[in-house]
């Protein structure tokens, strides 16, 4: 029967080693997309990019670009894909999905419901939308994009 110790060991192993180096890259993302979100919103970096969708898009692809240099080369290195352009293909089209769930949320509170100040946007945005959208692309991000038995993954058991 395995010790207590080795079942901590392989829970952390599995999933819980993975959710917090996952949420330090996402929380220095989060920090990355929300300044640019407010700075554009504010029109701080220009007038061209201040409405709350197109602020959301553009923030957006900042923090894409970041997260996957996070996730690629610290959460999941070990099971970095040895294509890394169809890893970053699979990577952006999870986190477009995670994206959208956010925008939808934006979309919701900001057009149908009505709550047209920047804070009712950053609620809807970044607390509602993050949640739901955060659970959705780790799920995807530990199982599909980084999976261990993914064809192409390089899959070296992390170390001791």
């Amino acid at each position: 029967m395995p010790s207590l110790r080795s079942r901590i060991r392989s829970i952390w192993d599995k999933l819980i080693g993975y959710a917090v180096r996952f949420g330090v890259v996402g929380l220095a993302c989060y920090v990355l997309d929300i300044s640019v979100f407010n700075l554009l919103r504010t029109g701080a970096l220009g007038e061209g990019l201040s409405e709350p969708v197109a602020a959301s898009t553009a923030a957006f692809a900042v923090a894409l670009v970041a997260s996957w240099i996070g996730n690629r080369f610290w959460t999941f290195r070990h099971h970095r894909r040895a294509d890394p352009w169809r890893e970053f293909a699979e990577f952006a089209a999870v986190a477009v999905g995670g994206f959208l769930i956010g925008l939808l949320c934006v979309w919701v509170s900001h057009y149908v419901l009505g709550f047209q100040t920047l804070l009712a946007d950053n609620i809807a945005r970044n607390v509602v939308g993050l949640g739901l959208g955060t659970a959705f692309r780790f799920l995807l991000y530990r199982y599909w994009v980084y999976g261990s038995g993914r064809k192409g993954a390089q899959g070296r058991p992390s170390p001791r």
